[in-house]
């Protein structure tokens, strides 16, 4: 998997809490640690097609890894009737944003707690620490993408209470972190309105595994060459069990009935 998506093994996921820049953890036993010499020494003949197969099985186990780790965390996030939400999109779609906007009016109903993904700083932990609730930043070094074991141990270092709301904001990549399950009960995608409408058809892969998609940033419509409706039906077409929402962070349009299905969500889960 890191050569296939250009991950580093030797980046070193960091976890830190705003405010405490001098106090961070090692994210240790990260289930991208390899040998490369292994499987790329040069004492023998190349034969590509074995090396084709061995990257294959390589892949297949951090998979696997991955995945037995993930159904770990589900098994917590349900014992403590946590409900954990995976956040998905590319860089500047407005993750963070729709966070600061639906987060202070859940607040007073479910106690709420993030885990925010990115390879470099606190920024976003740092707005998030400003709204009064838990959180703890996940720096993935040249990681492209939020594992399980990162939000293992992430989990370990929030007071997590039960019967709460669980935010991952995953690094922003529409590629990658679609294949990794991190425990959540449901991966939600977002794309804003100057990303083009064919993002759906791009990266198949994410929507298909999304269970809620939000187009976001609708205020600016008027002012961009997007078709919403055309964005769906392209969404629809890859995942016809796709929840759809249409929503701005900036003015609160549509966040209304987001925030419903969020509550309603909460309180049967």
């Amino acid at each position: 998997m890191c050569d296939t998506c250009g991950c580093s093994p030797d980046g070193g996921a960091v976890l830190r809490k705003p405010g405490q820049n001098n106090n961070h953890v090692h994210v240790s036993d990260t289930i991208f640690a390899h040998n490369h010499e292994e499987h790329h020494t040069h004492g023998h003949n190349h034969d590509h097609h074995k090396g084709t197969s061995r990257q294959v099985v390589l892949e297949q186990d951090v998979l696997q890894k991955n995945n037995l780790l993930a159904e770990r965390n589900r098994g917590y996030f349900e014992a403590r009737n946590i409900f954990a939400l995976n956040f998905l999109s590319s860089p500047g779609s407005g993750k963070t944003s729709l966070l600061e906007k639906i987060i202070p009016s859940l607040q007073p109903l479910f106690p709420v707690a993030v885990i925010e993904g990115d390879q470099q700083t606190t920024n976003d932990a740092d707005r998030i620490h400003a709204l009064g609730v838990p959180v703890i930043q996940i720096n993935t070094g040249s990681g492209c993408h939020l594992d399980a074991l990162m939000v293992n141990r992430a989990v370990k270092e929030l007071d997590l209470q039960d019967n709460s709301l669980l935010c991952i904001e995953n690094v922003g990549n529409l590629v990658c972190p679609a294949l990794f399950d991190l425990g959540e009960a449901l991966k939600v995608v977002i794309i804003s309105v100057t990303e083009g409408e064919d993002k759906p058809l791009k990266y198949p892969t994410m929507f298909h595994e999304a269970n809620l998609c939000i187009l976001n940033k609708i205020d600016l419509l008027p002012y961009v060459e997007f078709d919403a409706g055309k964005c769906r039906e392209y969404a629809m077409r890859v995942n016809r069990e796709l929840e759809w929402f249409e929503v701005s962070a900036k003015t609160g349009e549509g966040l209304a009935a987001w925030q419903e299905w969020l509550e309603k969500r909460l309180a049967h889960h």
